[in-house]
């Protein structure tokens, strides 16, 4: 959009910005780069979010931000609260009206945010909330990175629980990040890597690199450039199924880049990298749970440096797939185990608040469209 003038109106999003890019900018101001250092540092290291209270910043700046700049481009629309408060999800609202779904999970000793890279998702695998309801558009680098930061003010305030309510035990301080949520992070390279870079930067943020971790359907040539990164990112792979057959009806992004491609892509990761690789593996009830297919599971990963996380899967209304039960997990658990491969099943969090990714903001496009229909 355009004033009379000609010049956009739109703020500029500050967190979309890299270091130096926040440099040049306050370099055309007229301000000295240190002025852009301490404003870095005041978003990323202090969790800033009102430029008027960037108090070492000269008072004319504050101002000229406040006119020209955001540095929050995410509105809460929502926040859902598991009932051991260990688990909270927020719906936020995009400038553009688009919604998007970020999970805080919190341990005894460590707290993991679970953030998107897309509005949608474009692979369509049919037991996920968020494929079900198609692909919008890729989210920005601020955007993405917008999620981290909210859930880093709550952990950092003391009073983030609200008056009267029982304080739980939680660390001031994010320890993890996992590109899990909404979208296919490898598909949106550029702006979910910078965003990790972001996060990642030592005069910021400072979260290591080995505390976030990125997970991927399966986009080969993501995998090929992300082993060739610097920055030491993990690597997740959703797998969900050990053949060729299976896996092309559970993620259609089988069709284009089968097991051979992506295992080689992965045996590639490890050895260019030196790091080991997750795979994920929802289990589906009478689908992809057998002995059997444990055993083809077992062999498909033989000698390749790995872990595989087994996920009891949501719940999706409307969706056939159903969770395997507690005694078919461990079976499959063990069978996994016997032949060598490294295996956890993953503790189910936030089911009372359909924490599973893409149920919230499905519920409440539904809840607007019964809305809409009763008006």
């Amino acid at each position: 959009m355009s004033t009379p003038s000609g010049k956009d109106s739109s703020p500029i999003q500050l967190l979309d910005l890299r270091r130096r890019e926040v440099r040049d900018l306050l370099a055309r101001w007229g301000e000295p780069r240190y002025r852009a250092d301490q404003l870095w540092r005041w978003l990323y290291r202090d969790l800033g979010a009102d430029f008027g209270a960037m108090v070492n910043l000269p008072r004319a700046l504050r101002a000229r931000l406040a006119e020209e700049a955001s540095c929050q481009p995410l509105e809460l629309v929502e926040e859902v609260v598991s009932r051991d408060r260990r688990t909270r999800k927020c719906l936020f609202r995009l400038v553009d009206g688009e919604t998007l779904e970020t999970v805080l999970m919190l341990y005894e000793q460590r707290c993991t945010v679970c953030i998107s890279a897309q509005i949608g998702c474009a692979i369509g695998c049919p037991f996920c909330a968020t494929g079900q309801s198609g692909f919008v558009r890729d989210l920005t680098a601020g955007e993405i990175v917008a999620q981290v930061l909210h859930y880093a003010r709550w952990l950092a305030d003391p009073q983030a629980n609200g008056p009267g309510a029982v304080p739980i035990q939680r660390p001031a301080r994010m320890s993890n990040v996992v590109v899990m949520g909404m979208g296919e992070p490898l598909a949106n390279y550029q702006a979910t890597w910078q965003s990790l870079e972001t996060l990642n930067d030592p005069e910021g943020f400072a979260l290591g690199a080995r505390h976030m971790t990125l997970s991927t359907a399966g986009l080969v040539p993501g995998i090929e450039r992300m082993s060739r990164e610097a920055m030491q990112i993990g690597l997740a792979v959703s797998l969900h199924a050990p053949t060729d057959r299976m896996r092309s009806k559970l993620v259609p992004l089988n069709r284009r880049y089968p097991l051979a491609q992506l295992m080689a892509a992965c045996r590639g990761y490890v050895q260019r990298t030196g790091r080991r690789v997750t795979f994920e593996y929802a289990l589906l009830q009478g689908i992809n749970d057998s002995d059997q297919q444990a055993e083809c599971l077992a062999r498909l990963l033989r000698r390749l440096l790995c872990h595989v996380n087994l996920i009891p899967v949501n719940r999706v209304d409307g969706s056939p797939y159903q969770p395997s039960s507690r005694l078919r997990t461990q079976g499959f658990l063990r069978v996994l185990r016997d032949a060598g491969i490294s295996a956890t099943v993953r503790l189910r969090r936030g089911l009372d608040i359909e924490a599973g990714c893409g149920q919230l903001r499905q519920r409440k496009a539904l809840g607007d469209d019964q809305l809409s229909n009763d008006q």
